[in-house]
């Protein structure tokens, strides 16, 4: 069963267990949906903006979960799969896919011995594919701000 959180949405996206509701909730459509896995269930709370952005933006930030982000953009996968077509271990596959997971932006579906991971919601899909497309303004000669980023290089 489903159930969505009924009143504010930080601390549902915070402590979701004591959110709970039963059927017939209205919903302020205008805030993002947050998938939480507790126990055997799928249980939605409605997320801030904020706490959306900051969810991307931790997923995005290291280069590997971005590479398994655009893999996954083409379709569901596989963590032997993943390991083996970006070639990293699955060991770190299986870190960075539970990172992900734990952001919300993916989810898992186990088959059999296997476990399939996909992009959790077609909107984000097609933000991410959106924001591929993208203009990023970079003002030349300007040096990052990290020391360790190589993007500005």
């Amino acid at each position: 069963r489903r159930h969505l959180a009924r009143h504010d949405p930080d601390r549902a996206a915070l402590h979701p267990q004591r959110c709970l509701t039963g059927p017939g909730v209205s919903v302020n459509r205008d805030l993002p949906i947050v998938q939480l896995r507790m126990y055997s269930q799928w249980v939605l709370t409605i997320a801030s903006r904020l706490d959306v952005m900051n969810r991307l933006g931790r997923a995005m930030a290291d280069p590997t979960r971005s590479r398994i982000l655009l893999t996954l953009l083409d379709g569901p996968g596989y963590p032997a799969e993943l390991a083996r077509d970006l070639d990293l271990t699955r060991t770190n596959v299986s870190n960075h896919l539970t990172c992900l997971r734990g952001c919300g932006l993916i989810v898992a579906t186990p088959e059999g011995r296997r476990t399939r991971y996909e992009i959790a919601d077609p909107h984000l899909t097609q933000g991410l594919r959106q924001l591929l497309e993208a203009v990023v303004a970079v003002d030349v000669g300007v040096p990052c701000m990290d020391e360790t980023c190589t993007c500005c290089a």
